[in-house]
């Protein structure tokens, strides 16, 4: 049985693919998709295989207490319509690709010695911080204080993840522009020299994002 966890990575995120499992050459058997599908309006769904869904005829009666909600079915069939209408796949491709060439840049600057590598593809790009590039030796504080920073003095709201949330997410919504992008790893910059500058990191307290 595969299982395509999509709510993070669907809906044309990845640029290159529409859905993250085509990224890996297979073909599910239930696919998962919620947040995106609905653009805010509470709406998830899940997608299976005929076999799947025949298991459900089992004498149990299944039934969802908001399932087929109209209002939440209008609001998902409009964001497909937007999304082929902008051709935001291509947006998250074509930005996605500059957001990444601006972050290496960054890595290979005075400021970005903290960024240890950049994964991802779309708008769907991890950050790893390391404190030593060759022991890569996880950057967990750093991270939490780059993350707090950018949310509170520029807004800018992502999260920390990995196995030592020592990874920067960076998950912009699909409409990011050229212009986001620059403003974005600007502020990062800034928030980098402030990590590296900032004596007072090793003793701050702060919430993980």
């Amino acid at each position: 049985m595969c299982i395509a966890d999509e709510v993070q990575v669907g809906f044309g995120r990845m640029g290159e693919w529409f859905w993250g499992f085509e990224q890996q050459n297979v073909v599910p058997d239930i696919v998962t998709v919620a947040k995106p599908f609905g653009n805010g309006i509470p709406l998830a769904a899940v997608i299976c295989s005929d076999e799947v869904a025949s298991t459900f005829e089992n004498g149990m009666e299944y039934f969802n207490t908001f399932g087929g909600n109209p209002v939440s079915c209008a609001a998902g069939l409009a964001m497909l319509e937007v999304m082929e209408k902008e051709n935001l796949q291509e947006n998250a491709r074509t930005v996605g690709m500059l957001l990444r060439k601006n972050l290496h840049m960054l890595k290979e600057s005075s400021d970005g010695k903290l960024i240890g590598d950049i994964r991802g593809c779309g708008l769907f790009i991890g950050v790893e911080f390391v404190t030593d590039r060759k022991t890569k030796k996880p950057a967990t504080l750093e991270v939490s204080f780059i993350a707090s920073v950018l949310l509170q003095e520029h807004r800018i709201l992502t999260s920390c993840d990995g196995k030592h949330n020592n990874v920067l997410v960076i998950k912009p919504p699909m409409t990011f522009t050229n212009d986001d992008v620059h403003y974005f790893v600007g502020c990062l910059k800034l928030t980098l020299q402030k990590a590296q500058a900032d004596e007072s990191i090793q003793n701050m307290k702060l919430t993980p994002t």
